[in-house]
């Protein structure tokens, strides 16, 4: 077992401003960099679909028990929602550019979000530091924020304020996304979207575009 369930089931949920909670470790710190040398290569900025996408036997392993019963059952309880009948959409990020981190909340139609950051143990940016926000516009307006240094998790309900964003960074900062979706027809118009988006962005690799230079 790679994830450290208890510490994910003690981890009490904050309600201000939106439903969320952060579970430093959830990959604890020894299973890290197992997973970080499984991660798939990947230099290009944005999201990639999980079978879009290869990894080795560490970085599977981790993503197989995100996808748990268990884990369903104890986000549901914590969200006090029933995930029973959701299915779920997993992508994969490598890296960031100096553009992304702009505030926005995820959309509705995804009911709650996963994200475990795969990074190293340090952060030692201003940029790429995820702030929970009480603002669509301003990014001086969090009341929290939080490194994605490796091992760490963020869950947060998709209600329609669930503002969140960071400063601009560029450069690696992996994470793996994992959203529970109640409406089977959305959630396949969204994977076949991401899919054709990710087809969109190798073929511009093979031509020298779209490569982060800091990666």
């Amino acid at each position: 077992m790679f994830l450290d369930i208890e510490k994910l089931k003690a981890t009490p949920v904050v309600a201000d401003p939106y439903p969320h909670f952060a579970v430093p470790y959830f990959l604890p710190r020894d299973k890290v960099q197992a997973v970080i040398g499984d991660y798939p290569q990947i230099d290009m900025a944005g999201i990639f679909p999980l079978d879009t996408i290869e990894g080795g036997p560490a970085f599977k392993q981790m993503v197989a028990e995100m996808q748990s019963p268990e884990v369903r059952a104890i986000i549901a309880e914590k969200f006090g929602m029933d995930l029973s009948g959701h299915g779920t959409m997993v992508t994969v990020r490598a890296c960031c550019r100096a553009t992304d981190g702009k505030i926005h909340a995820d959309a509705t139609f995804k009911k709650a979000t996963l994200l475990l950051y795969l990074n190293d143990d340090e952060w030692p940016h201003e940029g790429g530091r995820l702030r929970v926000l009480r603002s669509p516009t301003d990014l001086e307006a969090y009341s929290a924020e939080l490194p994605p240094i490796g091992g760490t998790l963020f869950a947060f309900q998709c209600v329609d304020h669930a503002w969140h964003g960071h400063k601009s960074y560029e450069g690696v900062r992996r994470y793996v996304m994992m959203n529970f979706v109640e409406d089977a027809n959305m959630l396949k118009r969204e994977q076949a979207r991401h899919r054709f988006s990710a087809g969109i962005k190798k073929f511009k690799r093979l031509f020298g575009l779209g490569k982060i230079a800091k990666a």
